[in-house]
């Protein structure tokens, strides 16, 4: 498998446990400990952390959410958002989240930090992988949750199969030191096509967070490259008010920085022979969208479908598909988070702030959070189950996980 963030470690939790030898690479040298915080909306997504043995480890972690506070350039209170609605039922740090689930795959699946996949070459017997490093390998089936930027995407699908759409806002977001003292609410400053924010980090009270959204055409630079977006994020803000000049003033010092286009992935066919993709990779929308969520019940129903078919990983991949296609489609579709966050002219902020500060409207949005949250009807995997139940956990150490024949996966 590509990528150890959501999707890969959730996927090589259930698989391992099936009993495959899973692989999972990762091209950052280690665990990313930045990031936003993620949240967990409604019971299908409940029932299957609860499946996974993870649910109560990331009720340790969580944050218990943070309230929203939209200000003027005098720190005058606007509009203000309650924990619910930012926060969902169960918000944790994406990194605790990766950490955890890491905790809980490795060890019944290998991870390699510092590589990737460099070509893939399918053939009757398998898919021939060469890394980064040289290593080339044979697996059985290639899993690519490799995120919105997915190599095994771009290696394994024809560019006619995938359509990449930017829907017109960058989101960037990076550490700085909480010199005012920040315990409460994010604080929240709008201009026309952009916010500026911080907020207190839930783990270390002398740290605050930032989320920067800003209205943009599509921009060239490379993505590894942090100088540069840097440099992009102090062209595309300077001259604000505010407190954005000491969030600026903080960036260079940043040595994890959270980059990316708000866009939204389309592919044709979610597989392709022996190549899936889960999560992001296949039907990712960068920002607002519930992918978090969807990504964990995605593994859990793309392992189920693994399981269930008995070798045929072409009749389960489609399975994996049809089951979740279309509401993966309507959570896609209501990703206007750039819009919602950094409207473009004063006229929508107003408009905006007006109809969130009714308590009819928000309700609504809540509502409809839940709804979309639950959109998929999660199928029952008794292969799963029992492995939930604790009755047939395997680990690398035993016998049964090195059987002959074993599929090698490879993510």
């Amino acid at each position: 498998m590509s990528g150890a963030s959501v999707a890969g470690p959730s996927v090589a939790l259930w698989l391992g446990q099936c009993g495959h030898q899973v692989t999972v690479v990762e091209i950052a040298p280690a665990l990313r400990r930045g990031g936003y915080a993620v949240d967990f909306r409604g019971e299908v997504n409940k029932a299957v952390l609860r499946k996974m043995g993870v649910l109560e480890d990331l009720r340790a972690a969580q944050t218990g959410g943070t309230a929203m506070r939209f200000v003027d350039a005098s720190d005058r209170q606007v509009m203000r958002l309650p924990v619910e609605f930012a926060g969902g039922e169960l918000e944790v740090l994406r990194a605790d989240l990766s950490r955890i689930l890491f905790e809980h795959s490795r060890d019944i699946a290998e991870y390699r930090f510092g590589d990737s996949i460099a070509s893939l070459a399918e053939h009757a017997g398998g898919v021939e992988v060469r890394f980064r490093s040289g290593i080339e390998e044979t697996y059985d089936l290639v899993i690519g949750a490799d995120g919105m930027h997915s190599a095994v995407r771009r290696l394994a699908f024809p560019a006619q199969a995938v359509t990449e759409r930017h829907l017109g806002y960058y989101v960037a977001g990076w550490e700085v030191p909480n010199t005012w003292g920040l315990t409460g609410d994010t604080l929240l400053y709008n201009v026309p096509g952009k916010l500026a924010s911080v907020g207190p980090d839930r783990r270390d009270p002398g740290l605050a967070q930032t989320l920067f959204v800003f209205k943009s055409p599509v921009l060239s630079y490379h993505r590894h490259d942090l100088d540069e977006q840097k440099a992009i994020l102090r062209r595309a803000f300077g001259g604000l008010g505010w407190r954005v000049p000491e969030l600026l003033d903080a960036l260079p010092a940043a040595t994890e920085l959270y980059f990316d286009a708000i866009g939204r992935v389309h592919v044709d066919r979610w597989s392709t022979g022996r190549t899936v993709l889960l999560g992001d990779a296949g039907y990712g929308a960068t920002f607002g969208a519930l992918g978090t969520g969807t990504a964990v019940v995605g593994a859990y129903v793309l392992a189920g479908e693994l399981a269930a078919a008995d070798g045929d990983y072409a009749a389960a991949f489609a399975r994996y598909e049809a089951r979740l296609r279309k509401a993966v489609q309507a959570t896609q579709d209501g990703s206007r988070a750039g819009q919602f966050m950094a409207p473009a002219s004063r006229l929508g902020i107003a408009a905006r702030n007006r109809m969130l500060n009714t308590r009819f409207f928000l309700d609504q949005m809540l509502k409809m959070a839940q709804r979309m949250s639950n959109l998929i009807d999660l199928p029952a995997y008794p292969e799963l189950d029992q492995l939930s139940s604790g009755s047939l956990r395997r680990n690398d150490s035993q016998e049964s996980g090195n059987q002959p024949g074993t599929p090698r996966t490879a993510r």
